[in-house]
């Protein structure tokens, strides 16, 4: 098994450094035709807009739309999720359009509003997940279909599954909890098999 992380800009070498102490290869993805070798694909977090950009320029987004049509497992966090997102409220960020949600930019201010918080995940086990959010989104609204993974105290919904996409608005390539890799690692596992 072998995992792609888009590699255009952003928190892209803490993704592979996750998945590899997980004893999974993971490879940096930059060109379409990168595509063809990885069996799931991670969209790190950084700044939606000029991802965006660098997608288009190198034809990378009709690619990953096709990928998700066939059924490859894709994760984005932070931007990876604003990329991800079928609506960005109030932006005109193209986006791949892929999950069933919308999401707001910048949901909870600017880069020194950034915050930690401990989450309650079910989905991850009994253990709080140590979730960093900078400059994070959240979503908005989902349609039937998506599951909701995780909330805030307040009920803002931070994390979600659709079949196997999985978005979250924090970064857990920033922690030492391998948790959420790995839970991703499992939905591969079970498209490869």
């Amino acid at each position: 098994m072998k995992i792609g992380v888009l590699a255009s800009q952003g928190a892209f070498i803490e993704h592979i450094i996750a998945i590899n102490k997980l004893d999974t290869e993971a490879v940096p993805v930059r060109l379409p035709w990168e595509f063809e070798e990885v069996d799931g694909l991670i969209i790190p977090g950084g700044e939606s807009t000029t991802i965006s950009r660098l997608m288009s320029s190198y034809q990378l987004m009709d690619a990953i739309i096709q990928l998700a049509g066939k059924g490859m497992p894709i994760f984005g966090t932070c931007a990876g999720m604003i990329l991800m997102a079928r609506q960005i409220s109030g932006n005109t960020t193209k986006s791949l359009g892929l999950m069933d949600i919308t999401v707001k930019r910048n949901a909870f201010g600017r880069q020194v509003d950034s915050f930690e918080v401990e989450l309650e995940i079910p989905a991850l086990g009994d253990m709080p997940f140590p979730a960093v959010f900078i400059r994070a989104p959240m979503i908005e609204n989902c349609d039937k279909g998506v599951e909701i993974l995780a909330r805030l105290k307040d009920n803002t919904i931070v994390a979600a599954r659709q079949r196997r996409l999985l978005a979250t608005a924090f970064h857990p390539e920033l922690t030492e909890d391998l948790r959420f890799h790995k839970y991703f690692l499992d939905i591969v596992a079970e498209k490869c098999k």
